[in-house]
C-alpha cells in the first residue's frame, strides 16, 4: 500500500469518526434540550400549584373570619333573646305588657283612657281637639266619663 492510499483511508476513517462523534453530540444535545424542557414544565407546574394553594389558603382564611364574625353575632343575639325570655317569663313583666297593650288594670287601680279626635272645622286651618277620659275601677263595673 502506498502512502496516498493510507492517508485517504485514514482521512475516510477520521471523517467517519467525526460524523459519529457529531451524531453522538447531536443526540446528547437533543436529550439535554428535552430534559431541560421537561424540567421547565415541572417547575411551571409546581409554581402554578403553589400559587393556587396560596390563593385557596387566603380565600379560606377570609371565609373562616367571616363565619367566626357571623357566629359571634349569632351568639350575642341568642344571649339577647335568652335575656328577653327571662324578662318576659316573670309575672310582673307579663302584667306590664297586659296593662300597656291590652288596657288592663290591676286590683284597686283606676284605668284612664284618653281618646283624641282630630277634626278640621275652622277656616283658619286650626284643629279642634275633643278629649274624653274614662275612669274605671276593677272592683266597680261603673265607668265615669269626663
Amino acid at each position: 500500500m502506498s502512502d496516498a492510499e493510507i492517508s485517504t483511508e485514514q482521512d475516510i476513517a477520521q471523517s467517519q469518526a467525526d460524523i459519529k462523534q457529531k451524531k453522538a453530540t447531536r443526540k446528547t444535545k437533543f436529550y439535554y434540550s428535552f430534559l431541560t424542557l421537561v424540567l421547565l414544565l415541572c417547575i411551571v407546574q409546581i409554581g402554578f400549584g403553589a400559587v393556587l394553594n396560596i390563593s385557596k389558603t387566603i380565600s379560606n382564611t377570609s371565609k373562616i373570619k367571616t363565619m367566626e364574625h357571623i357566629l359571634d353575632n349569632a351568639e350575642a343575639y341568642n344571649g339577647h333573646l335568652k335575656n328577653e325570655i327571662k324578662l318576659f317569663s316573670k309575672d310582673k313583666t307579663l302584667e306590664g305588657i297586659a296593662r300597656n297593650n291590652l288596657k288592663m288594670a290591676g286590683e284597686d287601680e283606676v284605668l284612664v283612657i284618653i281618646n283624641e279626635n282630630n277634626d278640621e272645622t275652622s277656616d283658619d286651618g286650626k284643629e279642634s281637639k275633643n278629649k274624653s277620659k274614662q275612669l274605671t275601677e276593677n272592683s266597680a263595673p261603673e265607668q265615669a266619663k269626663i
